[in-house]
């Protein structure tokens, strides 16, 4: 799976800022082959507030799928919006993600029975 991630800073002007992101946000849900989307809202850190906002998270099935949806039409109309943001105040990335099933490492047999008879 690959996505990409926009990662904003906390904002000076909410109101501006939430006007834009809808915006964005509506173009985003529009692009061809999004496997999910996340919108994560940032409440904090370990050492209080977070210089970060909110991060969107939009996931495809692979890099060439997400590259393509980048390129309709719709996905260079939200690239258009982005632009909208100040300079600095956001940092897009892509990422290569990987997942496994059910979140366990499988432990190492703990039957011992096998390395007596050996």
């Amino acid at each position: 799976m690959f996505k990409f991630m926009l990662i904003f800073r906390r904002p000076q002007n909410l109101r501006a800022f939430e006007n834009s992101y809808n915006d964005l946000l509506a173009l985003v849900e529009r692009m061809p082959d999004i496997q999910r989307r996340q919108v994560i809202s940032v409440v904090g850190s370990p050492l209080g507030q977070s210089p970060y906002y909110r991060i969107l998270e939009v996931y495809f099935a692979d890099k060439p799928t997400m590259e393509a949806a980048l390129m309709t039409p719709i996905g260079q109309e939200a690239g258009a919006q982005i632009s909208t943001f100040a300079p600095g105040s956001f940092e897009m990335v892509f990422a290569e993600v990987y997942e496994e099933d059910g979140g366990n490492t499988p432990s190492l047999d703990t039957d011992t029975s096998q390395a007596d008879d050996a």
